[in-house]
């Protein structure tokens, strides 16, 4: 009889872990950047309470998910005797931080300041609807973690390594890539010795991670060629930020933001449903790698950190990330999540991130994320059956609908009165350009599901299946689960809507309908066996 393998402790900490660590916290501290950057410089929300109200608890979100996530690895490694077990990472989820900086609470503390307050009031009442919207989405996401597992079960791997695959080229790849090459010299060299050293595995004549020597090259050459006059323009080095400690307590600001939520739970709700499509596409995801997390978990561990954060001053939702296979090819195992939990969580409340984001260039941070996006992009095609290539390609598509949605619904690019008059254009036939990507975009994550989960049916011969498919496609439609004729991604009562977006509304839900009765029309011919060749 044989003998059961030994079992020996995972250890804590790999040499991959830095690698790991440093990733994960640059994506992080990207994010918190970009929201400063909106709600500060934007909208004019006060420095403060940004930083001393709004990041402590968003920080500490990331914190009790990363430490969640490094003893369910550490749990897994145990479990299976491996000591290539790498844990989950876990984050700020950048769609829709980026959609509550731009869509939420900037339009909301401008409206507090036209009712009268002053920019101080606004700053916080701001601050407890940010809170009020956290706890909203942490209760409902915590609701929904249940139906993870099922979901898995049900929807082909196309559908849920293609969806995820298309954000990642979109939102990790693209917006990160424009931001890299803001800053040429810095950002492709880089994102180039990434490349040499995680895609290409090339060698450094030094034993020092190669996420922290690429990052080291970027800043040094950023502060470099600035200080010598040879960086791009604007150059300036940043205004120090003196360190405001500021523990997250819990506390009741959130019930005082919880009246100003509901013109906003049109938008919150499908925000709180994409982080449990992400999460159940990113459990599918490391299952992939090799890493079979039960789905349930990594739902109801990130809803409970999202609802801490709320209760904790917290404003921005966090998810599990899209990178876990890129993590597992740096080497890193679960040592480099709990390290990161620990970083942010502390630096959010000692003040330290306030600093951070303030000094580390976005042409350095941008392309770590840039590989990221990659690695994932490729994994949605390597880990899918090649008969489904097709699903996967035309899951990308909604992606790129909704990265134009994003950069067009920048107030800083296109004023909102510009904005609503080239969604309502209407040209010699046809919907408005604007208002056709703006439709595709909203519930992007969900329609790429669709999408590749009906052409995975169409190939493997089941075309009622696919028809089925898209009859729920339509009904979404209708209440603006997917397609919403809301700008801002909102869900309604089709009845409710009027002129234009009514016509859109019914337009989009019409296609689905028609091509779901012609696809069943199709599948009553008798079946003709195939020819094999």
């Amino acid at each position: 009889m044989s003998q059961p393998p030994t079992r020996n402790p995972p250890r804590w900490f790999v040499a991959g872990d830095v690698n790991g660590f440093f990733g994960l916290v640059i994506d992080n501290l990207s994010i918190l950047g970009f929201i400063a950057m909106a709600l500060i410089g934007i909208f004019g929300v006060p420095a403060d309470v940004v930083f001393q109200r709004m990041f402590p608890g968003t920080a500490l979100g990331v914190l009790l998910g990363n430490l969640a996530y490094s003893w369910m690895g550490r749990r897994l490694a145990a479990r299976t005797g491996r000591d290539d077990v790498t844990a989950m990472p876990l984050g700020l989820d950048a769609p829709t931080s980026i959609g509550m900086a731009l869509l939420v609470l900037g339009p909301a503390f401008l409206a507090f300041r036209a009712d009268g307050l002053d920019e101080r009031a606004a700053g916080i009442a701001t601050w407890q609807l940010g809170m009020a919207a956290l706890v909203v989405m942490g209760l409902f996401k915590t609701a929904l973690s249940f139906a993870g597992d099922w979901v898995t079960r049900v929807l082909p791997r196309a559908a849920l390594l293609g969806s995820i695959g298309g954000a990642a080229l979109a939102l990790l790849g693209f917006l990160p890539l424009v931001e890299t090459l803001r800053n040429p010299v810095v950002g492709l060299v880089t994102l180039g010795l990434l490349l040499y050293l995680l895609v290409g595995k090339g060698r450094l004549p030094l034993r020092i991670p190669g996420v922290l020597f690429a990052f080291l090259v970027g800043v040094a050459l950023y502060y470099g060629l600035g200080l010598a006059g040879l960086g791009v323009p604007g150059f300036a080095l940043p205004e120090a930020v003196p360190l405001a400690p500021s523990l997250p307590w819990p506390n009741l600001g959130f019930l005082a933001g919880l009246a100003d939520t509901v013109p906003y739970l049109p938008l919150l709700l499908p925000f709180g449903l994409l982080m449990i499509v992400g999460g159940i596409n990113v459990s599918e995801s490391a299952r992939a790698a090799g890493d079979d997390y039960r789905t349930r978990d990594v739902l109801l561990v990130e809803a409970l950190a999202t609802l801490v954060a709320g209760i904790c001053g917290g404003v921005a939702q966090t998810t599990p990330y899209i990178g876990q296979p890129a993590y597992k090819h740096m080497g890193a195992r679960t040592g480099y999540t709990l390290l990161t939990g620990l970083f942010v969580g502390i630096g959010g409340a000692l003040g330290i991130l306030a600093g951070l984001v303030q000094w580390l260039p976005l042409a350095v941070l941008a392309p770590i994320i840039v590989y990221v996006g990659i690695d994932i992009t490729l994994q949605a095609f390597h880990e899918t059956p090649r008969r489904h290539a097709a699903a996967v390609a035309l899951a990308f598509l909604p992606s790129l609908a909704y990265l134009l949605t994003i950069k067009a619904g920048n107030p800083a690019w296109i004023a909102p009165e510009r904005f609503a008059e080239l969604y309502a254009d209407i040209g010699s036939h046809g919907l408005p350009d604007l208002a056709a990507i703006v439709t595709l975009g909203n519930g992007f994550i969900i329609t790429a599901m669709l999408w590749a989960t009906a052409v995975v049916f169409l190939v493997d011969g089941r075309v009622r299946g696919a028809a089925g498919v898209l009859l729920v496609a339509a009904a979404l439609t209708l209440f603006g689960v997917i397609h919403s004729v809301d700008p801002r991604g909102g869900v309604y009562l089709p009845w409710s809507l009027g002129g234009l977006r009514q016509a859109i509304c019914f337009q989009f839900a019409g296609a689905y309908v028609a091509l779901a009765v012609v696809l069943g029309l199709l599948s009553l011919q008798r079946q003709v066996p195939s020819v094999t060749e």
